[in-house]
């Protein structure tokens, strides 16, 4: 005999979901039967990231390796942060990060 499972309830917007689901009190074994899920599969899904080739001097790169490994970073996560803090700054204000630059 199966367990009966709470009805998932309502929610007004995605924050509001996202909260509950969160919640140390909610356990979706209440609410949903696991042994009935079904690996899905989202072929045409594209990935979130592109592989990229960037070619850059060797004292460049030995200098972004010497500083990731200070910070016990890998140095690809390292200078993926770095473009997306300068983008974000040119963003916010490009005459303000070419000002700094100079």
């Amino acid at each position: 005999m199966s367990k009966r499972l709470k009805p998932i309830p309502k929610f007004a917007h995605e924050e509001e979901e996202r909260a509950f689901w969160e919640s140390p009190k909610n356990d979706s074994t209440e609410y949903l039967d696991w042994s009935k899920a079904k690996l899905a599969s989202f072929p045409k899904l594209k990935p979130s990231t592109e592989t990229i080739s960037l070619r850059m001097p060797e004292d460049v790169l030995n200098n972004i390796r010497n500083h990731a490994r200070r910070l016990d970073v890998p140095y690809q996560s390292l200078i993926k942060l770095w473009i997306a803090e300068r983008a974000a700054a040119l963003t916010r204000s490009p005459s303000a990060v070419r000002r700094e630059a100079k």
